[in-house]
């Protein structure tokens, strides 16, 4: 782990919490620095100031962890945040011997059936943001990502390159600055993959807003949320997600997508189900519709009432 990335990850964090919010008397209206100054989080973590700075430098690795829990106090880290500390920490003991990435491949065959067993949308991705594996309703409702020549689709990759990203996402900022947090996550805990470090020199390289994302240092783990899509098919669709770590699946998230039943996202999910469904040849002919084109059906579908 390089000093730099250390250094700004700590005054980041000390330029976001105000003496008041630490609890000191702020004296006067000549401070030069957002937030707290080195020697008021030294103060609060009770080290010396001297120690500190050490450590906002980038000389983390021979922190103990009872310093390391004192800094994130006086910081105000939340836990992700606090977990990104010590990623750091460990990544700046180690010796730096590049570590081959896992392969990215499809998940195991019987994950693949769980997935499709279900009926809500489910798709895995690894922590490079790769789309390693969906079910049918997964791969309808993730479209727009899936129609790349590159394979495995990246998330990133489409939030950050491709312009229907913002259209497809109802909340195109929150979705990057959150997909780029939860890469900063993920570059602390695994300095050494090489293919994620080459995704975000490429990202940095070729979006504006990436490079302005990656440089705020904000760190995301994505458990349960609520997502709003635009689907290019069936129309604004509000899904609620679940995140969730496969048994034997090293670094691989499964995420599942469900709505609540008998709203206008339940219409539209089960629109999209019925169109991938009729895509891929399975879906039994209603009034002699034939007609495989999902947009088509769905203009029918409209005309129809």
């Amino acid at each position: 782990m390089d000093k730099k990335t250390v250094r700004e990850f700590l005054v980041s964090r000390r330029a976001r919490v105000t003496p008041e919010q630490a609890g000191i008397p702020a004296y006067g209206d000549d401070r030069r620095v957002p937030g707290l100054r080195r020697e008021e989080v030294a103060m609060l973590a009770g080290v010396s100031i001297d120690y500190y700075t050490r450590l906002e430098r980038g000389n983390i690795g021979g922190a103990s962890e009872s310093v390391l829990d004192a800094i994130a106090r006086a910081l105000e880290l939340d836990d992700v945040e606090r977990t990104h500390l010590f990623d750091l920490a460990r990544a700046a003991a180690r010796p730096r011997t590049r570590r081959p990435a896992p392969p990215v491949g499809a998940v195991r065959p019987s994950v693949q059936r769980m997935l499709d067993s279900m009926d809500t949308p489910a798709i895995v991705h690894n922590a490079r943001q790769d789309l390693v594996a969906a079910n049918r309703l997964g791969r309808a409702l993730y479209a727009p990502h899936f129609d790349t020549d590159r394979r495995p689709p990246n998330m990133a990759r489409f939030i950050f390159l491709d312009p229907r990203a913002r259209d497809y996402y109802v909340d195109w900022p929150l979705a990057r600055r959150t997909t780029a947090a939860m890469m900063r996550l993920e570059a602390g805990r695994n300095p050494l993959d090489g293919d994620l470090t080459a995704l975000i020199g490429e990202l940095s390289a070729c979006s504006t807003v990436f490079a302005q994302d990656w440089a705020r240092h904000n760190v995301h783990s994505h458990r349960t949320g609520v997502k709003s899509f635009r689907h290019p098919d069936v129309g604004l669709v509000e899904v609620s997600f679940d995140v969730f770590e496969p048994s034997g699946e090293e670094r691989l998230w499964f995420v599942t997508y469900t709505v609540e039943p008998g709203t206008a996202s339940a219409d539209a999910l089960a629109l999209l189900g019925t169109l991938a469904a009729t895509q891929e040849g399975t879906a039994p002919e209603r009034d002699g519709d034939t007609d495989t084109d999902p947009a088509r059906a769905r203009d029918r579908r409209t005309d129809h009432g």
